[in-house]
């Protein structure tokens, strides 16, 4: 009822707009979940379109494709196999978290008790992989034959990406897919199982397998992690900013929407090849409005997250495997080559530092340094020439994160030093 009480611009008369897309990832319980759902919506009278088991960014489609009041994945995403939960999005996939709507959805519910509204709607079962099929490879230009080979290692991290890998990308004349850890009934969790992590053993397989790449998908196949033909893990900002070239290459002066927290040289590399960057906070809701409100080409996160306009402004992780296919096939070259001239920063990455009161700590910190250029669009950020760090509270209390990218190790392991030592004392 939230959801298509939110919509605006839409002829409410319209039977589409009053049917809700539904799907699911393979966890064991999420079935279970899935038909308790789908009774309680056509309970309100909302007509139900089950697509079954699906990557999340199948569902965004399926809203956009069916022009329905929104969609439902049942999936715990990337946290592991004991979760399971709700992603909600609007009608144009729009999505809803806290800062869109969810809180409003828990106080109906809360409000509102269980009970039997006399009401039914119908309830239709579709596959569309036909369709997805399509939309995925349109993103190809080479497709449905490459100009050359390619072996990619692709692990499912027991989730449904494998799967939707074959049914996409994998019907790619010139691709060999070796996949690793496919779900298999039954058989019990394992470590970092649905997690994006980057394995051992895919590590392991794209070495001895001498593969293009590798990918690991988490759970529900909305975000991958991608390793080069080394087994090396591929930094996300510095893949998206060849990602982002290409799209720019194609479409000058096209705007770009970066996680804040990404490197030097992905800017430095929109900025060269003649892109408009704006730089976001932290969350897919934050660069989903963002893109959409400049109407941006492209989008990416620090977790492994590719954004796409031609996506309705969804991730999309099989249009980013696509986009890697097109980098390899289009250059003719490694990809350790071609991510090879922008890794010249070194980073500390996203580290987790106590602290009981992280709000009078960055301000404190941000008083430290106000010789320095400082800006607070996500926590605080201090840049100096030659190093810059972003101080950030996360959700969990009781911690706040602090990233740092300089221009050497020894300068970043230092820095780390000291904004440690600054930050304890005030937690």
């Amino acid at each position: 009822q939230y959801l298509h009480g939110r919509l605006r611009g839409f002829d409410r008369a319209n039977p589409s707009t009053r049917s809700l897309v539904v799907g699911r990832d393979n966890r064991p319980h999420s079935e279970e979940l899935e038909k308790s759902l789908i009774a309680g919506i056509q309970s309100t009278g909302i007509d139900v379109v089950r697509i079954g088991v699906v990557d999340t960014p199948q569902l965004y489609f399926a809203v956009v494709h069916f022009g329905g009041c929104g969609g439902i994945q049942v999936t715990g995403g990337r946290h592991s196999a004991e979760y399971n939960g709700f992603k909600i999005c609007a009608a144009k996939a729009f999505p809803i978290a806290s800062e869109t709507g969810l809180y409003s959805i828990r106080d109906m519910a809360v409000r509102v008790p269980p009970h039997r509204t006399g009401v039914d709607a119908l309830l239709t079962s579709l596959d569309l992989t036909g369709r997805y099929r399509d939309f995925i490879l349109r993103s190809v230009p080479s497709a449905p034959a490459l100009p050359r080979p390619l072996k990619i290692v692709v692990d499912a991290g027991g989730g449904v990406g494998g799967h939707w890998f074959d049914e996409t990308l994998g019907h790619l004349q010139g691709v060999t897919t070796v996949k690793l850890n496919e779900p298999r009934e039954g058989a019990p969790p394992f470590p970092n199982m649905y997690g994006g992590s980057v394995t051992p053993e895919l590590r392991k397989a794209v070495k001895e397998l001498h593969a293009d790449f590798g990918l690991r998908f988490d759970g529900d196949a909305d975000r991958c992690e991608v390793i080069d033909e080394r087994g090396l893990p591929v930094p996300p900002d510095l893949l998206a900013a060849l990602i982002a070239r290409r799209f720019i290459e194609r479409e000058p002066g096209a705007c770009v929407v970066f996680d804040h927290r990404f490197s030097s040289a992905a800017v430095e590399e929109i900025q060269r090849a003649g892109g408009v960057l704006a730089r976001e906070r932290v969350g897919h809701v934050f660069i989903k409005k963002t893109m959409t409100d400049r109407q941006a080409v492209f989008g990416a996160d620090l977790s492994g997250r590719h954004f796409f306009r031609d996506a309705s402004f969804c991730e999309n992780a099989l249009l980013g495997a696509a986009c890697v296919i097109n980098l390899l096939i289009e250059s003719g070259r490694k990809l350790s080559e071609l991510i090879r001239p922008l890794a010249k920063y070194r980073t500390s990455g996203e580290v987790r530092v106590p602290c009981d009161d992280p709000e009078q700590t960055m301000r404190t910190i941000a008083a430290a340094h106000q010789e320095a250029e400082i800006e607070y669009l996500d926590g605080v950020t201090v840049r100096y020439p030659d190093w810059w760090f972003n101080l950030r509270s996360p959700e969990a209390n009781g911690e706040v994160n602090l990233t740092i990218e300089a221009r050497t190790k020894k300068l970043v392991d230092e820095r780390l030093g000291e904004l440690q030592q600054q930050i304890a004392p005030q937690s």
